[in-house]
Order: structure tokens, then sequence, then C-alpha cells
């Protein structure tokens, strides 16, 4: 393969939040809607995410009953961020769903 074809491969290290919606399945599809929503608007609305999207610096993939946030920031943006939800969503938490948070460091 010529020189200018190939690209300089360059890894990152990556800092991954999974958020999970806990019996997500034994709700109607009403309360599945909203329940995402809710995690959406909280998810949004914490500092972390709010500072990594601004800098270009965050990946959103959505999971159906949740989602996956890859920072390329600091390990401690993902905790933090988790923290900030966890804080928010004890307020506002529609039909008693239970979220779970893990925090994964990946290379990519």
């Amino acid at each position: 393969m010529p020189a200018e074809v190939k690209k300089q491969i360059e890894l990152e290290i990556a800092h991954v939040l999974f958020i999970d919606i806990v019996s997500y399945s034994k709700l109607s599809i009403n309360e599945q809607r909203a329940a995402v929503d809710e995690l959406n608007e909280v998810v949004r609305a914490s500092e972390q995410f709010q500072k990594a999207e601004t800098a270009g610096r965050l990946l959103k993939i959505a999971t159906g009953d949740g989602m996956a946030l890859v920072f390329y920031t600091s390990p401690e943006a993902p905790a933090q961020c988790a923290v900030e939800v966890a804080a928010r969503a004890r307020n506002i938490r529609a039909y008693n769903c239970a979220w779970v948070f893990t925090v994964d460091p990946s290379a990519v």
C-alpha cells in the first residue's frame, strides 16, 4: 500500500460510563419511552456531560434501555457524571426505576 494512502493510527484512552435502566422490560411501552426520555434529560443536564460535549470530547451511544457515554477527557469525568446524574435522579425518577452505573477505561 502506498505511503500516501496509509494513515497513522493514534490510540487514545477513553473512559466509558454505562448507564442502564433496571427492570426496563417490565415497564409498558409508554413508561419505557418516558423512562428513557427522563434519563436523557438528567444526563444532558449534568455539568460533566455538558463540558465534554462542548469540547467535542464525548461520544454518546444509545443502548435502548440506557446509554454509553465515552469521555475523552479525564478518568474522573465519567465517575463525576454518574454522581451528578444519581443526585439529580433521586428527586425525579419516574416509575421507580433504578439506574445502574458502570465506568470502564478503554483504548480506542
